[in-house]
């Protein structure tokens, strides 16, 4: 992936110099929960069958309002101009902020832009305190997408998912929850919280997670139009990640028994598939994951 002398966001904090809980307010619950990728180191190191925890999807979607963002404290300072994972990450976000905002204005509406906090270890957000070992997240409380990078080279070294590409594809997808939640999914989903047993909800974040690896694939679309920075193999690395962290894989992995009533974020075939139709497609439409079979 030919990234390197593109533009970069402006929406990136580092809490990493911060300390632990990354500033004042840790653990203050401001409405909202996290949506994220997260469970799978969780899954793959602690060994957890299916890892529910308080920032993923499965019973899980905001409790706040989709609207304006909460903040949990004054914003960290940019990252360091010569860190290269740090420059990796805001501009591969940047290109986020560039291809949702054309889909968006091309639809008649306006893209608000997510905040990316990196941080080490511990930090508060308006969903809890967020913790490494979920994890990359999105927390619709505070419109913000959290990463320790740290969590890239878990990906590749002990998940067998390296590349590029691949930490790409896993960026894209946080951000796609923050499309899913200024489109409102998000806060209709939430609203079954509680009304529903618990296997539909599983059923429900399944779709959720499969319809954020669809858009993940409409943005890189998109992002190769218009700057045809993908080389041979980037894709092979963004489906092999997606294939790495579907639940039956890790479930396999942590106990050996794979239980598809468990599921929350799709097996590996349906992660890739979805990723796929968004990739070939690029249309926003074919990432209805509600009113499709999987």
């Amino acid at each position: 992936m030919k990234w390197e002398g593109h533009e970069q966001s402006r929406n990136v904090e580092d809490r990493r110099g911060a300390g632990g809980m990354g500033g004042t307010g840790g653990g203050r619950r401001l409405g909202g929960r996290g949506i994220g990728i997260g469970t799978i180191v969780v899954a793959l190191l602690a060994g957890w069958v299916f890892g529910i925890n308080p920032l993923t999807v499965l019973g899980l979607l905001s409790g706040g309002e989709t609207g304006a963002p909460v903040a949990t404290q004054a914003p960290a300072p940019a990252p360091p101009a010569q860190d290269r994972a740090a420059m990796f990450a805001s501009t591969v976000l940047r290109d986020t902020e560039q291809v949702w905002g054309q889909i968006f204005q091309a639809a008649g509406g306006t893209y608000r832009e997510p905040r990316m906090v990196l941080y080490r270890g511990a930090t508060p957000t308006a969903c809890g305190t967020g913790q490494s070992a979920m994890g990359p997240f999105y927390c619709p409380g505070d419109q913000r997408v959290y990463f320790d990078l740290d969590f890239f080279d878990t990906l590749a070294s002990r998940m067998g998912a390296p590349g590029d590409f691949a930490q790409a594809y896993v960026i894209a997808h946080e951000v796609g929850h923050h499309v899913q939640n200024l489109l409102g999914i998000t806060g209709k989903v939430d609203a079954q919280r509680g009304k529903v047993p618990q296997s539909q909800m599983n059923a429900l974040s399944v779709r959720v997670e499969l319809q954020a690896d669809c858009l993940a694939g409409v943005w890189a679309h998109h992002s190769q139009q218009g700057k045809g920075w993908l080389e041979r193999g980037d894709v092979e690395e963004a489906m092999n990640a997606a294939a790495q962290i579907g639940d039956d894989q890790l479930q396999r992995e942590s106990t050996g028994t794979v239980r598809p009533e468990s599921f929350t974020h799709g097996s590996s075939q349906q992660r890739m598939t979805w990723f796929k139709r968004g990739l070939d497609s690029g249309s926003l439409a074919q990432c209805n994951t509600f009113d499709t079979p999987l």
